[in-house]
């Protein structure tokens, strides 16, 4: 298997501006689209990965330097059960004179049930410890930043405290925001400290999340991308009531100089690496993407063509016809080609504005994909033991257990186009000897990460033990156990919930039907507001990204 058969070539990223390839310089003047060498850590679950984090963020003493992007950051939320929060586990990085330098979304006004309070707050505590951590508006009007990573390097040039030559350096990346209802396990009671969601998700609304953790050379690329939007002279706000607010406030809104940047970490692993993003196309232009990037869905296309047994997906909307059709093409092109996407069961807003434009982006989606692929295809949604739905937030894909992709993006037009997004696809080197070695049957052999990732998951899902999964191994068996199990647990809830619960967590996804009256005022809802468009309208008009 060639590595660019699955991940794209520098050119194929469609961004020329962004040096992210061209410092692979061993590879030649265009440089590789990504790196080898590297061990990726599965952390399933917010407990897991908080307690990863400050773990690591508690190791970095003075002159190691810790970098991270946020959507939202509650300062108070709780990493363990010990009480210890989040704004104490960075500004005590801080305080220990370590670089921690922060760019978290400004957000929209609270009252819109956004963070900007939040954000505020969990920056101005960083600063006062000695860190820099900036209110970053510099997006599409409506648009978000949505990236989710932390960088730790040890030592200004990223030698670690203990003399080690950086192989102790490690990045994370995910879909796990450092903020309310993260926190959760895998029995899914959900976090103490709850985000308001709909009412159907209960008080402490269960959570279903993940994150990985990288060490090895892709720490690089990841330290990289956080210093091109460091770097971006463009002012962080431009409205001028957000500048005033500032200068009242005495909001920190200028970056300050960052250690340079040291060499990558040393090989530690089997896995390649490709970190994958998305950046919109703006009025006044990111300097590193004048013309956007749209490198996770050209990186989604590339793979889906490749398809042939299994694609299993993980995601937080799965929304956008048109996104989908990749997916689509891909099962109409292959007869035995199977989709499995577990999805939230609701939205996570209640409401006659809020609901009916998440029913419609969703509705869409899905009977395309019904129509490309009937029985082959199949969607299901969580619960936990008692009854309470789960909200699945994890933005995951893994397609004949070779290439694999976890990060911040969901499968629709915003995450696709129009907001920042970071994701990273993971191909091992190690084959996996279980039958059938190569589900796609096109020579590339089934990789130890994509697989164990994929059956990790769905022991979780079916209420198994770790190892119990050898009837799960295949993607036709995999396909057919999670239809049983569902079924089973919709049979016992239609029955009154009588004798014992079925194991599992699984239930079949059921559409919501939606009027005349609601359709006709939440299509410009979804199609502007919910689910807008951030490419040029040259790619638009070709259908392209």
């Amino acid at each position: 298997m060639r590595l660019d058969d699955w991940f794209l070539t520098a050119a194929e990223r469609g961004n020329a501006a962004t040096g992210i390839d061209r410092r692979h310089a061993e590879a030649g003047p265009t440089g590789n689209a990504w790196t080898t060498g590297n061990e990726v850590r599965p952390l399933v679950h917010g407990a897991t990965y908080f307690a990863a984090l400050r773990s690591c963020v508690d190791s970095l003493t003075k002159g190691d330097s810790l970098y991270f992007t946020d959507w939202r950051g509650d300062p108070d939320e709780r990493v363990d059960s010990s009480g210890t929060n989040i704004s104490t586990v960075l500004a005590s990085a801080a305080a220990r004179g370590v670089n921690v330098n922060g760019l978290v979304w400004r957000s929209h006004w609270d009252r819109l049930a956004f963070s900007a309070a939040e954000n505020r707050r969990l920056g101005a505590e960083i600063e006062a410890a000695g860190g820099c951590c900036l209110l970053d508006m510099r997006v599409r009007f409506g648009g978000s930043h949505h990236q989710k990573f932390v960088v730790l390097r040890h030592g200004p040039t990223g030698a670690g405290s203990d003399g080690s030559d950086g192989s102790d350096d490690v990045a994370f990346v995910g879909g796990i925001d450092l903020c309310h209802s993260r926190r959760d396990d895998e029995r899914h009671l959900g976090d103490p400290q709850r985000q308001t969601m709909a009412a159907v998700y209960g008080k402490t609304p269960p959570w279903h999340d993940a994150q990985v953790a990288i060490c090895g050379p892709a720490v690089g690329d990841l330290d990289y991308t956080f210093r091109e939007r460091w770097l971006d002279p463009q002012p962080l706000a431009r409205a001028p009531w957000r500048r005033i607010a500032d200068r009242v406030r005495g909001t920190d809104v200028r970056a300050r100089t960052l250690p340079d940047q040291p060499p990558d970490p040393p090989t530690v692993g089997t896995h390649a690496v490709q970190i994958l993003r998305t950046y919109p196309k703006r009025l006044h232009p990111y300097p590193f993407a004048p013309d956007g990037e749209r490198s996770i869905a050209r990186a989604y296309r590339k793979a889906l063509c490749r398809a042939r047994a299994l694609i299993y997906i993980e995601d937080q909307y799965l929304w956008s016809s048109h996104v989908v059709q990749a997916f689509a093409s891909a099962l109409r092109d292959q007869p035995g080609l199977r989709m499995v996407a577990v999805l939230p069961l609701h939205p996570d807003q209640d409401g006659k504005v809020a609901r009916p434009p998440n029913d419609l982006g969703r509705l869409d989606a899905l009977r395309v994909l019904r129509d490309a692929g009937g029985d082959r295809v199949a969607f299901y949604g969580l619960e936990n033991s008692n009854g309470t739905p789960i909200y699945v937030h994890a933005k995951i894909c893994v397609i004949d257990d070779v290439w694999a992709s976890l990060g911040s993006d969901n499968v629709n037009r915003r995450s696709w186009t129009h907001d920042s997004e970071l994701s990273c696809a993971i191909l091992d080197e190690r084959l996996d000897n279980r039958e059938p070695t190569d589900p796609g049957g096109l020579g590339d052999g089934a990789r130890h990460f994509a697989r164990d990732l994929r059956l990790q998951l769905a022991r979780e899902h079916l209420g198994r033990d770790s190892g119990d999964d050898a009837d799960l191994v295949d993607p036709k068996q995999f396909f057919d156990v999670f239809a049983q199990h569902a079924a089973d647990l919709d049979v016992w809830h239609a029955r009154g919930e009588y004798n014992e619960r079925p194991p599992g967590q699984l239930r079949r996804h059921v559409d919501v039907g939606l009027g005349l009256g609601p359709r006709l005022f939440a299509r410009p809802l979804y199609r502007f507001v919910y689910d807008p468009d951030g490419r040029p309208w040259r790619m638009r008009r070709a259908g392209q990204y």
